[in-house]
């Protein structure tokens, strides 16, 4: 049983590619998605095999690294790892705006989940309740993001939302800003737009952009002996884009090697995790040797 709890925010800082493995539409790799919202997500297993396989170059030492995440399937060895990642659920994205050239779009539903799996792990959240939103209405924090006769006008790619500014989420997105991203200076400019240029549409018009606002790369597979295009060789492969946050849980028990002088309890396990990974650089997913799948990581709770 995971007696330990914290949450991992992962926030893009290249275009990931987590596959779904699949396709049965237009983009021939799409990215994983929730099969009921179909917001993008993250596997917990592909979050834990980046983990492992980054282990070294993250610091971890190497007599901790099966007693904790678990041996190898060809190891020999016979029992569960000590810590666990649940899949990732989308908690904003950026959108392109007409001004301050885009915006951290969330929407009721998604931050909804992000404070029941906040509070869940013990990370109290005090955000109170936002007002209902209609469909083409969204709330927002900053101001110099409306156009419009009346600047009440908020464009984003091709559509217009009538704004209003809500002192609600402007507590929320200060909360959010200074738990999802780490305290270093680097961080500072993207730390103060999530927290001045959140934006809250409504559960349907952000779902809309959470399918359609991915990033679609074209690739071309070369023929070794033409040095050309290989027939058939075009394909396209869809992205998280940079700047995209989502909220992770993560959970650690007791080691189970069956070795008592090697045993961990449950909380000296989530200190191991959570200084390995806290406000470190991860790369996940496919494409890594073009850049693809780099995300840093926040750890929120756990003692």
């Amino acid at each position: 049983m995971f007696e330990q709890h914290a949450a991992v925010f992962l926030y893009a800082t290249s275009p990931v590619h987590m596959g779904a493995g699949q396709a049965i539409g237009v983009i021939d790799n799409p990215i994983q998605r929730e099969r009921h919202t179909n917001h993008p997500s993250f596997a917990g297993s592909g979050i834990k095999g980046a983990v492992r396989h980054g282990w070294r170059a993250l610091g971890g030492q190497e007599a901790f690294i099966n007693r904790i995440l678990g041996p190898d399937s060809n190891s020999g060895e016979l029992h569960a790892g000590a810590v666990s990642f649940g899949d990732a659920q989308t908690v904003a994205l950026p959108i392109r705006s007409l001004r301050g050239g885009y915006v951290y779009a969330t929407c009721p539903l998604a931050l909804a989940r992000a404070q029941r799996l906040l509070n869940q792990v013990g990370a109290t959240t005090d955000w109170l309740n936002l007002p209902e939103l209609k469909e083409g209405d969204c709330l927002i924090v900053n101001p110099h993001l409306l156009a419009g006769a009346n600047k009440d006008k908020l464009h984003l790619e091709a559509f217009e939302y009538v704004a209003k500014a809500s002192e609600t989420l402007a507590a929320i997105a200060r909360n959010l800003a200074s738990r999802a991203l780490p305290s270093d200076t680097a961080y500072d400019f993207f730390r103060e737009k999530l927290a001045t240029d959140l934006v809250v549409l409504s559960d349907t018009d952000f779902a809309y952009f959470a399918e359609n606002a991915m990033l679609i790369e074209p690739h071309v597979r070369i023929d070794a002996d033409t040095g050309t295009a290989a027939d058939g060789g075009l394909y396209y492969t869809e992205n998280l884009p940079p700047e995209s946050l989502l909220l992770a849980p993560l959970m650690t028990s007791k080691t189970r090697s069956g070795n008592k002088d090697e045993t961990l309890e449950a909380e000296e396990v989530m200190y191991k995790i959570k200084a390995l990974i806290d406000g470190k650089l991860l790369q996940i997913g496919g494409d890594a040797t073009t850049g693809r799948g780099l995300v840093i990581a926040r750890v929120e709770g756990g003692k």
